[in-house]
């Protein structure tokens, strides 16, 4: 019934990872909101109510709610859902362009394979967006890495060169 103390700890250690990244979403997506807000003749985007079911990954040639600036303070979390979504399917369909490519590329020859696959970047400079979104990702532990300005490859490539 009781938990001992090293299960204790270890739920402790669990929660408190998870507590971080979620911090780290939320910062992202006040960011993201900050910055579109900020943005010259952007507007709110509102979207029609979406049919039962879950929603799908990316949506093509438009731009997530979260990142035009919701306004609807019930709809804020779905938004910042279907933002992130959008986002891990973006970063995924680069990677995989990174793959197919053999090669590093710039953040501009990876919008145009993104482009040709449906996704659309917001933002007035896409490649802009595109590549600080990449960056992000490029860390360590993450699934890309910077090479240059704006030149990216598999983070796993590192390993096989070394």
């Amino acid at each position: 019934m009781f938990l001992s103390e090293a299960e204790a700890e270890a739920a402790l250690r669990d929660l408190r990872r998870r507590r971080d990244e979620l911090d780290r979403a939320i910062a992202d997506h006040q960011l993201y909101l900050e910055l579109g807000r900020r943005l010259p003749g952007t507007a709110p985007v509102r979207e029609p109510e979406p049919e039962a079911g879950p929603p799908p990954a990316w949506v093509p040639n438009r731009a997530p709610q979260a990142v035009a600036g919701a306004s609807d303070p019930a709809r804020a979390g779905e938004d910042l859902v279907a933002a992130r979504r959008h986002g891990r399917a973006l970063v995924a369909a680069a990677l995989d362009l990174l793959h197919e490519a053999g090669r590093p590329l710039h953040a501009g020859e990876i919008l145009e394979g993104l482009t040709a696959l449906g996704f659309a970047v917001p933002g007035h400079d896409p490649v802009a967006a595109l590549n600080t979104r990449l960056w992000k990702r490029s860390g360590p532990g993450g699934p890309l890495r910077r090479l240059g300005e704006a030149v990216y490859a598999p983070a796993e490539e590192e390993e096989d060169l070394g």
